[in-house]
């Protein structure tokens, strides 16, 4: 039996001010061929999952806080207790809107690597508007680079 444990588990901080734990697939213990599932923290006003788009499917659950959902041209709240399905190739973004951290969890299949992630450390993320299709109107902007150091 294999057993991924989260607090056993250090995953990686983003500059997007979000920390990632892989449970199945990435660095974790568990490898899956048809899904990877992770826990995701949105650090308090503005953490997020950047704009990207992926080849796999997607469903993001919020266990606890408020969030802005952008799929697509639409956008959303995305509150706790609700999950959202993203088709493939779709571009989406998830920003922290609220004053507590926002966790999630996200499983995507099939299993494999997703180049938003490198991309993101390498401040190489396809901007909204310009290499990628526009932020829905009114939406929180991407974050593309770490903050800057005050």
């Amino acid at each position: 039996m294999i057993i991924a444990d989260l607090a056993a588990i250090a995953g990686r901080t983003y500059p997007a001010r979000r920390r990632t734990q892989n449970l199945v697939g990435g660095a974790s213990p568990i490898q899956a061929k048809n899904f990877a599932m992770g826990f995701v923290t949105l650090e308090p006003n503005g953490g997020q999952v950047p704009w990207h788009n992926q080849e796999q499917e997607e469903v993001y659950f919020v266990l606890e806080g408020d969030g802005e959902m952008c799929l697509g041209a639409e956008r959303r709240p995305l509150k706790t207790g609700q999950a959202v399905y993203i088709p493939s190739g779709v571009f989406h973004q998830l920003s922290n809107v609220g004053s507590t951290p926002l966790k999630m969890i996200y499983c995507y299949g099939p299993a494999g690597d997703v180049a938003h992630w490198r991309q993101e450390l390498a401040g190489t993320l396809p901007k909204a508007g310009l290499e990628a299709p526009p932020l829905p109107a009114g939406a929180r902007p991407q974050h593309t680079a770490p903050p800057a150091s005050e």
